[in-house]
């Protein structure tokens, strides 16, 4: 598809999430205009970057980057205190059960696809040993739009409708370059997002410019913690009320990103309630050390110790009642199951492509049947995998109770996933276990998606 095509279709009234009057637009439409917008500047020209086809619209930065800003930033307080914030309306539904995406949602997943293919997958190594995403990468991730996916097109996103869906298709497209390297891309835009759905106004005018400008902070959503038989609707993370704000106390886990972060959303009990807390990286009592895992290693994991920290009396997220709180957790897991969905198939065409290449005894080891019933399992499993957390994602988009729907993706993506991690694994013998070959890594981030809360959200 042409840029030229991609922008008219981007404005077609009458889309499978419009209202088919010619007054809505698709909300992906605005990621293609804004997609669209950056090919046509001068940079990638002056970088060498630009392909014939014109379907390559992120740029790549060769130069070192430096991440943007330095935490403990000072984020300076604006708008109505107490306010409602902007609210998208929910994606208008088609009234037919099609779980296919629109045209502009596949045009967004190109993109994204690509950019997993050209510098995601081939920076995962590296990362992984290094337990940190490359500058480079995470400065490109921000100029094709991935922080401000969800962030209403009034406050400078592109989001004009609910975005979960739009959320889970690009997680997903991502993870099949890396998983690491995904939960570090999409960690700033799993807060934008949150601020944008249950920020109030003071909230939003105080945070949200920043991820629409050009020094977009680092950020994380902080839920995790470790102990054992931890469960995420009882955290132990402890706030009380003192001096017209909150002192919290806690230890929050595998937090991605939390070195450079500047702003975190902390899951913490208060008044026997679960709620969420906006808490800058300078605040006094935070500290932050390493938390490298067995896998999702690129993401830069962490462990963030918050001792009587102290936040003011607006720094709640949304309601007080556990709500909210409960709402970003199932978020949550729908994006970890949307970044399985993509490692899946990361999975299913390496194995694929090495089983009919792989000789034994004269001939291809696919044609043996233990090799191609199990290569067939894994396609079988992950379609599954996908339809169920399509489902899900179409369902909180429009604002419906998907809570069935997202503990299902849950189960299955969690046994699932991990099931295919394994089988990859066995179907390349003893390159399975080497890291030559990728799959023992996309293994070992497999097994985080039944076990990892917060990071990411859509």
């Amino acid at each position: 598809m042409s840029l030229i095509r991609a922008t008219k279709n981007a404005v077609s009234p009458g889309g499978k999430h419009g209202v088919g009057n010619g007054e809505t637009r698709d909300p992906i439409g605005y990621a293609v205009l804004a997609l669209n917008k950056l090919a046509s500047s001068d940079l990638i020209d002056r970088l060498g970057l630009r392909k014939q086809t014109e379907q390559t619209v992120f740029t790549v930065t060769r130069g070192g980057f430096k991440v943007a800003g330095q935490a403990g930033r000072a984020f300076a307080k604006k708008g109505k205190k107490g306010a409602a914030g902007v609210r998208v309306p929910a994606a208008n539904p088609s009234g037919v059960f099609d779980l296919t995406p629109t045209e502009d949602e596949q045009m967004l997943v190109d993109v994204v696809g690509e950019f997993a293919e050209e510098m995601v997958r081939p920076a995962a190594a590296e990362a992984n040993e290094a337990c940190a995403a490359p500058d480079d990468l995470l400065k490109s991730s921000l100029e094709i739009g991935l922080p401000i996916l969800g962030i209403p097109e009034k406050l400078g996103g592109i989001s004009e409708e609910r975005s979960a869906m739009a959320g889970t298709l690009v997680a997903e497209a991502l993870a099949k370059g890396d998983m690491g390297l995904a939960v570090a891309a999409l960690a700033p835009g799993a807060v934008a997002t949150a601020i944008s759905l249950w920020g109030t106004d003071a909230q939003q005018a105080t945070y949200l410019p920043a991820f629409t400008g050009d020094d977009v902070p680092a950020a994380s959503l902080a839920l995790n913690e470790s102990r054992p038989l931890f469960d995420v609707l009882r955290p132990e993370t402890k706030a009380v009320k003192a001096d017209g704000g909150y002192v919290i106390n806690g230890v929050k886990t595998l937090v991605p990103r939390g070195a450079d972060a500047e702003l975190f959303v902390v899951g913490a009990e208060l008044d026997g309630k679960n709620v969420l807390f906006l808490v800058e990286s300078g605040t006094e009592g935070i500290a932050i050390e390493g938390d490298p895992a067995m896998g999702v290693r690129a993401a830069g994991l962490t462990k963030l110790t918050l001792t009587d920290v102290k936040v003011d009396d607006d720094a709640i997220l949304g309601e007080s009642d556990g709500t909210t709180y409960l709402e970003v957790v199932r978020l949550s897991r729908l994006a970890w199951c949307a970044l399985a969905i993509g490692t899946g198939q990361a999975v299913l065409d390496y194995v694929k492509s090495y089983v009919n290449e792989r000789e034994a005894f004269g001939e291809p080891i696919s044609h043996r049947q233990s090799v191609a019933f199990m290569v067939a399992n894994i396609a079988i499993e992950l379609q599954a995998m996908r339809l169920i957390t399509y489902k899900a994602a179409a369902r909180a988009a429009q604002g419906k109770d998907f809570a069935r729907e997202v503990a299902l993706a849950r189960k299955i993506c969690a046994d699932k996933g991990m099931q295919i991690g394994l089988d990859g694994v066995q179907l390349l013998g003893g390159h399975g276990f080497v890291k030559e070959h990728p799959v023992e890594r996309w293994y070992r981030d497999l097994r985080a998606v039944g076990l990892l809360e917060g990071g990411v959200l859509v």
